[in-house]
This record gives C-alpha cells, structure tokens and sequence, in this order.
C-alpha cells in the first residue's frame, strides 16, 4: 500500500508544486493518506523537552500551515508534526508563483510568506482534536507581514493557542517576510523573548507548561549564534530548531529555478545546517532541546545531525520529493546504525558525534 501512495506522489509532482501541495494537504485532512505500518522500535523513542516521542521523526512546519491535517500527518508515522506558520490575521502571502522545485538538486525554493488563514481558523481546527493524539502537535507561530508590533504578534499567537497545542515555534528566521530576521539580531531579540516570558507565566499557571522553541536561520556568524544561545538560555527557551531555509545559493545548484528569491531547502542545507547545528550543542552544552532541519532524506543524515546533538528531527522537501514511504525506510536505518554502533537508545547517540 506504501508503494501505491509513493506513485500517488510521483504523479503529483507532475502538477504544480503549490496545486500538487494543496491536494495533498486536503486528502490527509480527509484521513485519505497511508498508514504508518509496524510499532516504532522502541530503541527511537526519547524525550524532547518533556515531550514523549515515539520516534524523533517531525513533519516541519510550512506543509501544515492551517492545522487542516495533523491526525493525518501523525499517522504517516511522524512522532511529531508542526503546524503553522500561523499569524494572528489571515494573510494572503506573497504573489505566485512561490513555490519551485529544483529536482536536479533535490531542493525546493519557496517564497510563500506565510500564506495562512489566522490564528481564528488554526486555533479552532486544533479545539476539534483529541486529546489523546499518537505524538506531539506544535504550532509555529509568527507575525503579520504589516505588523506594527511583531512582538506582540507572536504573544497573541501563544496566548490564543496555549490550551490547544503540545509545543510552540517562534519562527523569526523565514526570509520571506520583509525584516523578519531582524528579529534575530541581538536587542531585537532579547526583546522579543522579554514580552514572550512575561506572557508565558500567567498562560503556564492557566493550563499548565508547553515548551518552546526558537527557529533560527543557518545564515548566522559565530557572534550572532553565541548571542542567540545566551538569549534562549536567559529568557527560559527549552530547545532551538537549526535551521530554517537558507538565502545562500550553491555554486553546485543546476536547477534552471536556482535563481529564484526565497528560501532555499532540501540537500544543499544538509551540510551548513548541521555545521550550525553542531556548534550551537557546543555553545549550549546540553542546556537547550535541539531539533535538526535542514536536508534530511536518509537515515544517515538524520543520524549524523543526532550525533552533532539533535534528540528529533524535522523534514519537509524530502518528504516532497520520496513520499509517505520515506517515513518507515528512516526509521528503520536509523535504528539499524544506533545498532550497528553499539546505541541501545537514541537517548545515546544524542551529541556523539
């Protein structure tokens, strides 16, 4: 049946790549997708931040954006799945087309802009759900392009989803929302985490504690990742996710779309953003969660960003790309090399590297 829902995906990438997403969004919301297959092995299962995996296995957010699928996503096998990014108002994104694929260089580049339906419809699609779900749903949240407050953006965000979702990204690294990383520089930043904190503690004594999570560019200095870091550690961060889309472009790209703006993911990110990766667990030294994006497709690459100190990892293009069927073979090759190095949990290989 696996194999019947990978050629489903081969024939949707003959559409265009935002009309083949969006179908593929509405049919997993119909319980239209495949089924995760065997019990995880229980050598996958580990704990980010206080949340009970299964497998480190994430669905990244930006294939979800309106929390329309995420029962469905869960069932493909993920351990966790991020919806989201989601503003406060609804916001058309930027014009089409916004979306590319670069199959040659197994990558996408995008520029949507964080097409989404509002902090309205997301928080009343996650109040459906049950409460007994196979994995943690997070909800990615950012801020309206036209914002005059960005920070108060991203506190209307938590206050409005706190009861409803498992986990919380603060996405201040797409390069698709004109001055959004800026939000990364460093007052800009202690800011921004400031007003986050102070609406975190009456929103943890409501309905008890979420963790939250910093999404970073890979596109950082040693000094600005020192300071993010700090920040993080400050303000009360439980774990950053290394990294967002990159703005750099590849001499090796041989795409014809390779000259598009946007923010470029797939296999060229694997390389810089797990160089990040692994000095951001230095700069930590095991005080925040890490979760890995960037590039992942095999289950060598997942294990390479563990041992550089992920406990989870998140996909998306490759996903696009490869199909559902792509969950169960990374599972079952990451359990196969813990195995063959001698790891009897994930637990184990977290930073090995």
């Amino acid at each position: 049946m696996s194999a019947l829902h990978d050629l489903a995906a081969a024939l949707l990438r003959r559409l265009d790549p935002e009309t083949a997403h969006r179908l593929t969004v509405r049919a997993l919301a119909l319980g239209l997708g495949p089924r995760g297959g065997a019990p995880d092995d229980p050598a996958l299962a580990i704990d980010l931040a206080g949340l009970r995996l299964r497998n480190p296995f994430g669905l990244a957010a930006g294939f979800d954006k309106n929390a329309e699928a995420p029962l469905g996503l869960l069932a493909l096998g993920f351990g966790l799945v991020e919806c989201g990014t989601v503003t406060p108002r609804p916001q058309p994104g930027n014009p089409r087309p916004r979306l590319f694929r670069l199959p040659a260089d197994a990558a996408v580049i995008n520029r949507m802009g964080f097409n989404n339906q509002g902090l309205e419809a997301f928080a009343a699609r996650l109040r459906r759900l049950p409460t007994r779900r196979a994995g943690p749903i997070g909800a990615n949240v950012g801020a309206n392009k036209d914002s005059p407050d960005r920070a108060a953006d991203y506190v209307a965000g938590l206050t409005a989803l706190w009861p409803l979702a498992d986990y919380f990204t603060l996405n201040i690294s797409s390069p698709n929302t004109p001055g959004l990383r800026d939000l990364q520089a460093k007052s800009a930043l202690e800011a921004l985490l400031g007003a986050v904190a102070a609406a975190r503690a009456p929103l943890t004594a409501r309905h008890g504690p979420r963790p939250v999570f910093l999404k970073i560019a890979p596109d950082l200095a040693e000094a600005e990742v020192r300071d993010i870091v700090e920040a993080a550690l400050a303000h009360g961060l439980e774990g950053l996710i290394v990294s967002n889309t990159t703005i750099a472009r590849p001499a090796s790209l041989v795409s014809p779309a390779r000259g598009e703006s946007g923010g470029l993911s797939g296999a060229p990110l694997f390389g810089p953003s797990t160089a990040l990766l692994r000095d951001i667990h230095r700069h930590a030294g095991g005080r925040l969660a890490l979760i890995g994006a960037g590039g992942v497709a095999s289950g060598a690459e997942a294990y390479a960003k563990i041992r550089a100190g992920a406990r989870a990892v998140q996909l998306y293009t490759a996903l696009a790309y490869a199909g559902p069927g792509l969950i169960a073979r990374l599972k079952r090759d990451l359990a196969a090399r813990l195995r063959a190095d001698g790891f009897a949990r994930l637990d184990d290989a977290v930073g090995a590297g």
